[in-house]
């Protein structure tokens, strides 16, 4: 199953452009199933339907579905909290009834994560196309998996789960309670579920769209954007510039904002396989607005990058981690070497990255940012490194 990703900066009319996506792909026969976190209901009023809770018929080869974060989370913590209970009941804590429960700050995010796996593992459609929210919100939303999958490994490390058999003999020993058994199948099933999550990301056929008004603002946000795919291992495969004037003739005020239109599309055209969507003269509601639109589909190209590549330097023994970095300066750039992990830091956007075996037995030796690409060394360190015959 094919998979496009659609995000953009914030008013740049990245839902709308995904529901006309969605439909054009409909249109062409393929099953395709919109999906959207947007707590307003934008994907609604576009379709010209109600989306919200459980997936909507939109046309007989188009259904939409906004997930109920609030239902996910009443039933997550009603589970916990029967899971939990020994525990709850020892400190007297008083359970919370469902009813009384309303969403915590992330919960559409993790609904919407779930459902993009529950998609993808059902296999019922042949296209998803997922609106995203605004850029920060979505890369962080695209992190997400990594991170908390990486802060389970943290807390809950797998390679000290062999020691359960021993936990009621080291509680008795402690005096105090020891984690109990549902506590590491819970980590096992949260790590098997965001290790999908992740999975669809990384997939071949997942492709990310960035959806941007061209202009001075959107020229900053596609670069920003941009930046910050490429530190998640990911580049956008189409950028889909929205509400593109036509030409006004004698208009002198609108002759500036065409100007200004053309210019930023002749850059992005340099960049990127630029796809763009006319203005319509008005908020698009409906079928009949989207179908006007003629927002491109085509075939999604990958979005997934091998990141990062490590080349080993036989003539003074070093490898070399090469991390491509489109657009990236000397002055945004960050690193941190923890332990075995690398801190990687541009501008506002953090990512945290495992070193693999050959390179958590090196020492950093330097780095260099040249051509979009910011070039690691790393030398053996002989402590640590085999010796060689």
């Amino acid at each position: 199953m094919r998979t496009i990703l659609i995000t953009g900066p914030g008013g740049s009319g990245r839902t709308t452009v995904a529901a006309a996506t969605a439909l054009a792909a409909a249109r062409e026969g393929t099953r395709t199933l919109l999906l959207s976190a947007d707590r307003a209901d934008t994907l609604g009023a576009a379709l010209g339907v109600g989306t919200g809770g459980t997936p909507t018929r939109v046309t007989p080869t188009l259904t939409a579905w906004r997930p109920d974060a609030a239902l996910g989370f009443r039933d997550d913590l009603a589970a916990f909290q029967d899971r939990a209970s020994s525990a709850l009941d020892l400190l007297g804590a008083s359970r919370l009834d469902p009813e009384e429960v309303t969403p915590l700050p992330g919960a559409e995010e993790l609904a919407l994560l779930r459902a993009l796996r529950d998609a993808a593992l059902a296999e019922a459609h042949d296209l998803l196309v997922v609106d995203l929210p605004a850029t920060p919100h979505a890369l962080a939303l695209l992190s997400l998996s990594e991170e908390l999958r990486r802060y389970l490994r943290r807390l809950l490390p797998p390679e000290r789960q062999a020691a359960r058999a021993l936990r009621p003999v080291l509680g008795r020993l402690a005096g105090v309670p020891m984690p109990a058994e549902w506590l590491y199948e819970t980590a096992d099933r949260w790590d098997v579920e965001l290790a999908a999550v992740a999975a669809v990301v990384a997939d071949r056929e997942t492709s990310v769209r960035l959806v941007a008004e061209p202009g001075p603002a959107g020229t900053d946000a596609v670069h920003d954007a941009t930046l910050a795919l490429a530190l998640r291992g990911l580049r956008p495969d189409v950028l889909v510039a929205n509400r593109v004037l036509p030409d006004t003739g004698q208009n002198p005020w609108l002759a500036g904002l065409v100007a200004q239109q053309r210019k930023a599309l002749e850059e992005w055209g340099e960049s990127y396989d630029v796809r763009t969507v006319a203005h319509l003269g008005r908020d698009p509601r409906g079928t009949d607005d989207l179908d006007a639109l003629a927002a491109p589909v085509g075939d999604a190209g990958t979005s997934a990058v091998e990141w990062p590549v490590t080349d080993h330097l036989a003539d003074d023994g070093v490898f070399v981690w090469h991390v491509p970095l489109p657009g990236a300066t000397r002055d945004d750039l960050d690193l941190i070497r923890r332990g075995e992990e690398l801190v990687v830091t541009v501008g506002p956007f953090r990512r945290v990255v495992p070193l693999p075996s050959a390179l958590r037995r090196c020492g950093v030796d330097g780095a260099a940012l040249r051509d979009g690409e910011l070039r690691i060394r790393f030398a053996p360190d002989p402590a640590l490194w085999p010796a060689t015959r």
